[in-house]
């Protein structure tokens, strides 16, 4: 693949993360396939957590901890160090300063800690982003606190008391399905065969080499729905 090829198959491949472990997998194990594009890919990470969705960003936070995970067991450490650099850049995107994001706060506090946990991030850099995300915590634009302006005081509008975008009932129906995978996925974990991953990941990398019609078909949907989010706007 030319370097286009891998830039719009790793957009597509973030945009389209799940609360699937699976998904996270793949996408780390085409980033480290595709390591002489280290910066490239990287780059790519940033674009799509400073432009799609409050849930897509939640699910390339997870995916973070897992690329940071397999990039230094595999040696491919300039993934780690970049990650390291701009960690406060992914934070502000995920969790920004308006509180659109402080749905966010609690899975941006979790990978924090566990990326600490496994020594790729400083106990001293997690404590000062912890103060930040405290300060970002409680907001009245939380997406899952009914606007003041709803008669029905439900979730489904679309604006928050300061005007900026708020989850729409389907993104708010979508993150809980996807909170209680990752739930299960975590309970599923203590039972979890060493060997079963190490298969799931070599079957993985087979797979992440090529680009196929269902790569493009994806990039197009994204595109399209970016279109419409502007139109929106």
């Amino acid at each position: 693949m030319d370097p286009f090829e891998v830039r719009m198959r790793f957009t597509s491949l973030l945009s389209h993360l799940s609360a699937s472990h699976t998904s996270h997998t793949k996408a780390a194990v085409f980033a480290l396939k595709n390591r002489e594009m280290d910066e490239d890919l990287h780059s790519c990470i940033l674009e799509q957590l400073e432009r799609n969705s409050m849930n897509n960003r939640a699910n390339i936070m997870y995916f973070i901890e897992t690329m940071c995970e397999m990039a230094r067991k595999e040696g491919v450490l300039e993934f780690v160090r970049m990650m390291q650099r701009d960690i406060m850049r992914v934070v502000d995107a995920v969790v920004p300063l308006d509180g659109t994001g402080a749905a966010n706060v609690r899975v941006v506090r979790k990978v924090l800690q566990a990326l600490q946990q496994k020594s790729i991030l400083e106990p001293d850099t997690v404590r000062e982003l912890d103060a930040v995300l405290k300060s970002r915590d409680i907001a009245p634009s939380h997406p899952f606190i009914a606007d003041d302006s709803t008669p029905s005081g439900t979730p489904g509008s679309k604006h928050t008391r300061n005007g900026n975008a708020r989850l729409d009932k389907r993104q708010i129906e979508q993150r809980i399905e996807e909170d209680r995978e990752r739930h299960k996925r975590a309970r599923e974990s203590i039972w979890a065969v060493p060997g079963d991953d190490a298969e799931e990941m070599e079957k993985l990398w087979e797979e992440a080499s090529e680009i196929g019609e269902d790569d493009y078909l994806m990039a197009e949907e994204e595109a399209e729905e970016r279109r419409q989010a502007i139109a929106y706007g």
